[in-house]
């Protein structure tokens, strides 16, 4: 037991306020406190029968705590000495016994507020929340919680009937940090904060630094079991900056985890973590991918929101399990050599009432003026990344997945809307920023942090933006004015050559750059190629009901955009679905469309297709060691308009080539001439058109002999037969 605190008898106001709940420093009213050489114990609790004090230990009685009549519920003992104690409480339902909550002195060390004050605690979620941990000896859970303009805060639950009057917590001034030990509470306990803000209660919100939740649509906070997870991934995480870096090859399979695959079918029940390991590890093996990445896991409380729109930024969503379950499903596909990626939204939050929005009755996670607060396009709030506090919050946020979940790498989702204070946003409608401008300078100022923090906490991780302007430099290093991130989407790419491929091959003539001004900046930032779950919703069409003409050239067209893709300099990135063919709209709520994978030749021979894709890929280092040089690239045909034909070669840091030749007609042509830095054996060791993928079948024969004939800037040319709506691939024989 604490210290006891020296008090003059309360006056009745200050008691008052305590019973309406309105009392700002319960710790000055209960607990133990010295009056003269006596100690003072009381108590507050609503609806109790009787109390009685006992001695910690024996639990022999003490004391009979009187109730006060004027005030029922407020009970009071004196005791001759300050002994640690426990309560015996007599409720209608039974008896409880405890020690005082208001026996316990200060809780959170200083250093854990004044870094959050700084906005630079690292551990938020192993310090702030609800943590289950010892005491003075006693078992039970440490409550904390931001909410510096709150008059009262109150932990509420089961387990005191949700009356805010019975566990108001102590104010940690000035950082506005409200703690409150429960002896005894269990993990599994459900929970929510009582808030009294300036104007008022607040609406109950949950735990902002909650490390789990109950399942949607409820939405309390739940405590955690303590972390001890064993992990198993130690040989993967030597390797991971490796295998991550820019001359390694990376092939990344996109999925929603509660629509790739469901118990019983396409409305059938969600998979729980160690089910999906289960089924989609030995998937992604079979296809090749390096990595998975998933859409966001944290607790969000509209499915319909894809995850986009979450409010708990340190607990995965109960929809798939505990936190533990998902320690273990990312162990499971380290030890089977498979990156696990997590989306991740530092840029905005829904406006649930129980969620960050006005948080303590005021503008705190969020922009007070809604020029700058609100999101028009997504009806959410924008994160004040500005104050400190929630600058510190999104930090520890990200270095939670990577550090206790050991995940990869966090793609950070919507970066542009983060980059500028007009953002989607018309004139008179945004605060310009200190200077004048359009940047959002305090936003730029957190993902330099975080991206360079997570080099050192986080050794090998990735951090990716999704970054769709022309912003400079998001993945130069930040020590040369960089943003610093480790890759960019090129979205720019993405919707070039999903416009041009979409075009009838009679009129792809005329947009012929749409495949080739890629190329002109491929080289300025590192890149990963995404045809990501954005492309396949809203009315988009599927991947392969973009492509034109009919069934066969569609699975044609489809078949060499995905070769023309796993050519192109830059990591991968395809979204589920698309690697068979799937012609329905993604849906959250259905699984794919396996019927079609399993009974259908032409959707199997693209499934085929992206798996001898990954298959050569990461066995020729000129398809990805120098994506991010321009010394891996050189075009030899980007001008062939009036046949749609593309030619280029790739290069490995060893000066191995290897040919692509693309024709996006469906006419074969034959005896093309083209040139290479070799002589010798060529062999052809893709095809798209190859009748294994359902194609035509018309190619080269395995192989072709380079002659010494001029042609493109080579000594050296060969002559090939392309197929139609084909890409190939070929290298010197070795």
């Amino acid at each position: 037991m604490s210290s006891s605190h020296t008090a003059v008898q309360p006056d009745e106001s200050a008691i008052n306020a305590l019973v309406v709940a309105r009392h700002g420093d319960p710790f000055a009213l209960l607990g133990p406190h010295a009056e003269g050489d006596r100690v003072c114990i009381r108590t507050y609790l609503p609806q109790a029968l009787g109390v009685e004090v006992l001695r910690r230990g024996t639990e022999e009685p003490v004391a009979t705590m009187e109730q006060d009549a004027r005030f029922p519920g407020l009970f009071t003992a004196y005791l001759q000495t300050n002994e640690p104690y426990l309560l015996r409480i007599r409720w209608s339902s039974g008896i409880q016994v405890t020690e005082d909550p208001y026996s316990f002195g200060p809780l959170m060390g200083e250093m854990d507020i004044y870094l959050f004050a700084e906005g630079n605690h690292r551990n938020l979620g192993q310090s702030f929340g609800a943590q289950y941990m010892e005491i003075e000896g006693v078992q039970g859970v440490r409550f904390a919680v931001w909410a510096p303009n709150a008059k009262r805060v109150s932990v509420v639950g089961d387990f005191n009937a949700w009356d805010g009057r019975r566990h108001p917590m102590r104010a940690r001034h000035p950082a506005g940090v409200w703690e409150l030990f429960i002896p005894r509470l269990q993990p599994g306990e459900v929970y929510k904060y009582e808030i009294l803000g300036p104007h008022g209660v607040l609406p109950l919100k949950a735990d902002p630094m909650a490390l789990a939740t109950q399942m949607p649509p409820e939405t309390g906070s739940v405590v955690a079991e303590p972390y001890d997870f064993h992990w198993n991934d130690a040989e993967w995480l030597a390797k991971r900056a490796e295998r991550q870096g820019l001359s390694a090859p990376m092939s990344i399979y996109e999925l929603h985890a509660g629509s790739w695959r469901r118990e019983g079918g396409s409305e059938g029940r969600l998979y729980n973590w160690h089910e999906l390991a289960e089924h989609l590890i030995p998937y992604i093996k079979e296809l090749g991918f390096t990595h998975i990445e998933l859409m966001p896991i944290m607790e969000h409380p509209f499915g319909g929101s894809w995850g986009y729109q979450l409010l708990s930024q340190f607990a995965p969503s109960a929809r798939y399990g505990s936190p533990k379950d998902f320690a273990a499903f990312v162990d499971a596909c380290h030890q089977a050599d498979i990156g696990v990626i997590l989306d991740w939204v530092p840029a905005h939050f829904p406006t649930d009432a129980h969620g960050l929005g006005e948080f303590d009755g005021t503008a705190l996670y969020e922009y007070a003026h809604p020029f700058e607060g609100f999101h028009q396009d997504w009806d959410t709030y924008i994160y004040n990344l500005g104050r400190t506090e929630v600058h510190g919050f999104m930090l520890a946020s990200g270095l939670h997945w990577l550090k206790h979940f050991h995940v990869d790498g966090l793609r950070v989702d919507a970066v542009a809307s983060m980059l500028y204070r007009d953002y989607s946003r018309k004139d008179g409608e945004w605060i310009p920023n200190r200077y004048g401008g359009r940047e959002n300078l305090e936003a730029i100022d957190f993902l330099r942090h975080l991206n360079d923090v997570v080099k050192v906490e986080a050794p090998g991780a990735l951090v990716i933006a999704e970054e769709s302007t022309a912003w400079p430099g998001v993945s130069r290093p930040t020590e040369v004015g960089g943003l610093g991130f480790a890759y960019k989407w090129n979205m720019g790419w993405m919707h070039d050559t999903l416009k041009y491929i979409a075009e009838d091959p009679v009129n792809r003539c005329y947009h012929h750059d749409k495949m080739t001004f890629g190329l002109v900046y491929a080289f300025s930032e590192h890149f990963v190629l995404p045809i990501s779950h954005d492309e396949v919703v809203h009315g988009k069409r599927s991947l392969i009901d973009k492509m034109p003409g009919d069934r066969w050239q569609k699975f044609a067209n489809l078949r060499a955009y995905l070769g023309f893709m796993w050519a192109h300099p830059g990591k991968k990135l395809l979204f589920m679905g698309a690697e068979f063919g799937q012609w329905r709209e993604w849906s959250h709520d259905h699984e794919l469309d396996w019927y079609l994978l399993s009974n259908y030749a032409d959707h199997q021979g693209v499934h085929k297709l992206v798996a001898d894709l990954n298959r050569i890929y990461r066995s020729e280092p000129a398809l990805y060691e120098q994506d991010d040089r321009p010394d891996g690239f050189q075009w030899l045909i980007g001008d062939d308009y009036s046949n749609s034909v593309y030619a280029w070669l790739r290069w490995s840091h060893d000066r191995e080539p290897l040919l692509v030749v693309a024709n996006f007609t469906p006419v074969v042509r034959h005896g093309y001439r083209i040139g290479v830095p070799k002589d010798g054996q060529w062999q052809e060791i893709f095809n798209s058109d190859a009748e294994v993928y359902g194609g035509s079948n018309v190619g080269n024969g395995g192989g072709v002999l380079a002659e010494a004939v001029e042609s493109h800037g080579e000594q050296s040319s060969v002559v090939l037969d392309l197929p139609p709506l084909g890409i190939v691939m070929l290298r010197p024989s070795r």
